[in-house]
């Protein structure tokens, strides 16, 4: 079994669901953020791009309530909820930004291409499984380990374990390779939403 060997295993396993179920729904939501929106961006012109960054909006207000009503839980469980706690928010930020650099060219692709949401739909099964959700990044073969941290939704899931189920201050790198990826990505994401945008209305 992956518990093995994981004190209070409900905490470690609920701490990185969270933050799993924020970007695999957020992300999902988004890519229908402008099919469903047609008939408002068939008729009125504005920045196509406020709807899918609002609807990742709605899911981040849903997350740090879901994070909110965790915390007492946490209490419950004999955890203990430090200064530390304070950080949530900065990483609720990081993951808004990667979420939202995904998100983008998602629902672009999904005006041209109705399959993307079934594509999208299987690499949330197999990124479920690839992130440290339900077993320790530890077990990670060391010579690995640096390739398998490429995924920035892992250094979210670290950032969250660290601050909740292992009262750890993280580092700077912490927050800064999440960071970075995630305004990378971002540009990237807006730069291929532009490039697709002329084109939604025709759709």
């Amino acid at each position: 079994m992956l518990r093995i060997g994981i004190e209070k295993f409900p905490i470690f396993l609920l701490t990185a669901l969270l933050v799993w179920r924020f970007f695999s729904i957020a992300t999902s939501m988004a890519l229908w953020s402008i099919i469903g929106n047609s008939p408002l961006v068939t008729k009125v012109y504005f920045p196509r791009w406020l709807l899918v960054l609002s609807s990742n909006l709605a899911n981040l207000i849903g997350s740090s309530l879901e994070f909110l009503a965790f915390l007492p839980l946490l209490l419950f469980l004999g955890m203990k909820i430090t200064f530390l706690a304070l950080f949530l928010p900065l990483t609720l930020i990081i993951e808004f930004i990667l979420i939202a650099g995904i998100s983008l060219p998602l629902a672009a692709l999904n005006v041209y291409y109705r399959d993307v949401s079934q594509i999208w739909d299987l690499a949330l099964q197999a990124g479920f499984f690839l992130c440290p959700i339900v077993y320790d990044a530890k077990l990670i073969p060391e010579k690995y380990f640096f390739f398998y941290s490429l995924n920035p939704i892992t250094r979210v899931i670290q950032i969250t374990r660290k601050i909740l189920y292992y009262n750890m201050l993280p580092t700077l790198s912490d927050f800064l390779i999440p960071l970075i990826s995630g305004l990378f990505l971002l540009l990237i994401g807006y730069l291929i939403f532009c490039k697709l945008e002329s084109r939604f209305a025709e759709e």
